[in-house]
């Protein structure tokens, strides 16, 4: 159970300082603070949505249902980024349209 509970301290810290660099970088310097705050509203509201649903769920299906669930958003999302564009490298746009540099 210790490294369960290992394992799933490990996600966050890996992700949350991913997604904090993520807001650092993509917002104005006079706007950062502002940024976190309104990443950590909608994430807030994205896991008190998430476990009502969860709960929902668990009430309705049973306790088993809910990881089923899980994996099923989880595929869904494996999907999407799959099917997502993927970006040119800088400096490559002209040339992969024939024109040379």
């Amino acid at each position: 159970m210790l490294g369960g509970v290992a394992l799933w301290g490990i996600h966050p810290g890996m992700t949350q300082r991913l997604l904090a660099t993520m807001v650092a970088d993509t917002a104005p310097a006079d706007l950062r603070g502002t940024a976190y705050g309104f990443f950590n509203l909608i994430s807030g509201v994205a896991m008190l949505l998430a476990s009502v649903c969860a709960g929902l769920l668990w009430d309705s299906y049973g306790a088993a249902f809910i990881f089923y669930a899980r994996a099923v958003f989880c595929l869904l999302t494996l999907r999407l980024l799959a099917w997502r564009k993927k970006p040119e490298p800088p400096g490559e746009a002209g040339l992969s349209s024939g024109q040379a540099g």
